[in-house]
């Protein structure tokens, strides 16, 4: 987007908003989507008035542009008179007024070699030397560009925005008055509101009344709905489920989970990656060429051919044109918003365009376990009762031990008996800390614990190392067998690896806090390369670090984890992929991508999606820079006229551009 537009679009969100939320610094890069609603609940409409406004000046700029030919090619006459002056002059001001303008501002500024002053100094020689239809029509399909350029970037914006549909749309405050529906932007901190079942939580906050069970899927990826009670703590974007809470508010809307992870969408491509950076530093070079050598062509061709000074100046005009840098510092941009776009609409939020430069170069993949490749739910895999009982008696005898327990191994042992009753037996229950559960019926005494209480009361038994966590189950000082309970693989961990496979990837790993026994029966069943158990956070940050000192300085390595625990080798990675971390501060803050769906496979998939954005973004450069240097060969030895270099840098601009927008699809 031109500066011209980065200023009409600044004023017009002002002006259509009647809040009194500053929305001018929300607009400094074009790379914003947050054009059309704030959290002050207000619709803005800037896109369709800039669309209106553009089209105000284009479209009786071209009617005079083309009614002043048709006047001057009927009349036929020789020269230009004074009304084809101002026919063209005026046609020329409607088209050309915020070039004009921005180019002034940027000589003011210093800025002599960017695109508005190669335009605006191009079409002036231009019309001193009389070629008053080519000036205007240089200007005007100028215009026509920067105008198809913005609404490329408008539908780029629109596609993102799209997809943060978790957004919460009202919030019901208490008032002394009684509940009022709200923006969520007009509620303050520390005041009250209500979540009804079935909505969802409109700010962060603390539950202060009620209970209930809140899916925080669309946030941490939580696949089990987690309780929530009076004192703990909610994040906007969740959804309530069957009860009633009332909640302070203890964060404003704007600092809220879902704003952080809208804000982390609209703010991403303002990170360049270095093939952008590189375009700018070459732009920079490039263009004070080209306007050195247009001055030499003007000024020595003459001299040295004896031919006309106008003809040369024409030459150089042309050479001006078509230096223009714009599909350069148009659509490389555009190609990794592009990318960063068509990632969000797969699920997949990329904090920056480097990170898609550095997922290209991606070669070896680390996963954790707990909650990246198994889902963190556990599950019954396996009943192993002792003599004398059988595997029913034995579930049997652990729901009873356990109904009264939260904890989620009871969870799964319940739901594998298939039996939501609670036994009308039990006469007391109690928790042995860090060991297990103790129940008493009306029979005998009931005990699910670990392997190490059982050697603390030296019970005899056969099985220590069960493959997972094992529960064993005891009756009156009596071994009755146990119970291994495993967290389940997630639906798509054995894809993921294939995926990462497919892509090229030479090495996937495992790197778990787990006991080698589990991680071992989980590299097996997915195929993984290699595998580490029983690390600590710094551990996994020492093993990246040798992982990195082994590759080659081009190869990158891509971790990923459940982005809270495994904060700081998310850090430490070349690129640092969040699984179910939404709502957490330390995955926003620590991870690169954020996987929003909590499937590994996306990994691939990012990776692809980088490599084939790094594609299109050197295609376009190579494409841009071809075209220009025919050109410039056209204009200097006469063969290009001011027509054919504006079509051509615009269309080299908006076919760039077209090429980026495949990324999206």
């Amino acid at each position: 987007m031109s500066d011209y537009q980065e200023d009409k679009h600044d004023h017009e969100q002002n002006e259509s908003c009647g809040c009194s939320h500053d929305h001018a610094h929300e607009n400094e890069t074009d790379n914003h989507i947050s054009d059309e609603s704030c959290d002050c609940g207000h619709e803005h409409g800037s896109e369709d008035t800039s669309t209106r406004r553009e089209l105000v000046f284009i479209i009786p700029a071209l009617l005079l542009m083309v009614g002043g030919i048709i006047r001057h090619t009927v009349l036929g006459l020789a020269g230009y008179d004074v009304i084809d002056y101002a026919v063209f002059l005026l046609a020329y001001g409607l088209a050309g007024w915020p070039i004009l303008t921005t180019a002034a501002r940027n000589i003011a500024h210093g800025r002599l070699t960017d695109e508005y002053f190669l335009m605006t100094v191009a079409t002036v020689a231009a019309i001193a030397i009389g070629e008053l239809p080519e000036a205007v029509g240089v200007m005007l399909f100028f215009r026509i560009g920067e105008f198809f350029q913005d609404l490329s970037l408008r539908h780029s914006r629109r596609s993102i925005k799209a997809l943060m549909q978790v957004r919460p749309d009202s919030a019901n405050l208490v008032t002394p008055a009684g509940l009022k529906t709200v923006i969520p932007g007009q509620v303050n901190v520390g005041e009250t509101i209500v979540v009804r079942p079935g909505e969802k939580v409109p700010l962060d906050g603390e539950v202060i009344e009620g209970d209930s069970m809140l899916d925080t899927s669309a946030l941490t990826g939580e696949s089990v709905p987690r309780g929530i009670h009076p004192g703990d703590p909610v994040l906007a974007g969740c959804l309530n489920g069957h009860g009633l809470v009332t909640v302070r508010v203890t964060r404003e809307f704007g600092k809220s989970s879902v704003s952080k992870i809208i804000e982390m969408v609209e703010h991403a491509a303002e990170k360049k990656a270095h093939t952008e950076k590189f375009i700018t530093r070459f732009a920079r070079y490039y263009t004070p060429f080209v306007v050195g050598a247009a001055v030499m062509v003007a000024v020595i061709g003459p001299l040295v051919t004896g031919d006309p000074f106008r003809d040369w100046i024409y030459r150089a005009a042309v050479l001006l044109v078509i230096s223009c840098p714009c599909a350069l510092v148009i659509s490389i941009p555009m190609g990794y918003f592009g990318g960063i776009g068509g990632a969000s609409r797969r699920g997949i939020l990329i904090k920056g365009a480097q990170y898609l430069d550095v997922l290209s170069k991606v070669k070896t993949a680390v996963f954790d376990k707990t909650g990246t490749l198994t889902k963190g739910v556990f599950k019954v895999v396996e009943v192993v009762p002792a003599e004398g009982y059988t595997a029913d008696e034995l579930l049997h005898l652990a729901h009873q031990a356990e109904v009264h327990s939260s904890h989620p191994i009871a969870r799964s042992i319940i739901e594998a008996c298939g039996c939501g009753i609670v036994p009308d037996n039990i006469c007391n229950f109690e928790v042995i800390s860090g060991s297990g559960v103790r129940a008493y019926t009306d029979e005998s005494t009931i005990v699910a614990c670990n392997d190490a209480l059982l050697h603390k009361h030296e019970i005899p038994h056969e099985v220590c190392e069960v493959g997972g966590t094992g529960v064993h189950l005891v009756v009156d000082d009596h071994y009755a067998g146990h119970i291994v309970i495993a967290d389940e693989l997630r639906d798509d961990a054995k894809l993921a690896v294939s995926r990462l496979r497919q892509a090229g990837i030479r090495k996937v790993m495992m790197l778990t806090g787990d006991c080698d026994e589990v991680a071992a029966r989980v590299a097996a069943r997915l195929g993984l390369d290699e595998y580490r158990a029983g690390m600590m956070p710094e551990d996994k940050v020492n093993a990246i670090a040798g992982l990195e000192a082994a590759m080659a300085p081009n190869e990158k390595i891509a971790v990923v984890g459940d982005g809270i625990n495994d904060a700081p080798v998310l850090a430490r990675a070349d690129v640092g992929v969040a699984m179910g971390g939404l709502g957490s501060d330390a995955a926003l803050e620590s991870a690169d991508v954020v996987i929003m769906n909590d499937q590994p496979s996306k990994l691939a998939e990012a990776i692809m999606l980088g490599r084939k954005t790094r594609r299109i973004v050197w295609q376009n450069i190579g494409f841009a820079l071809g075209v220009k240097a025919l050109f410039i060969v056209f204009g200097v030895t006469g063969l290009a006229t001011l027509w054919m270099a504006v079509f051509a840098d615009v269309g080299v601009a908006l076919l760039a551009i077209a090429n980026a927008t495949r990324v999206l699809r």
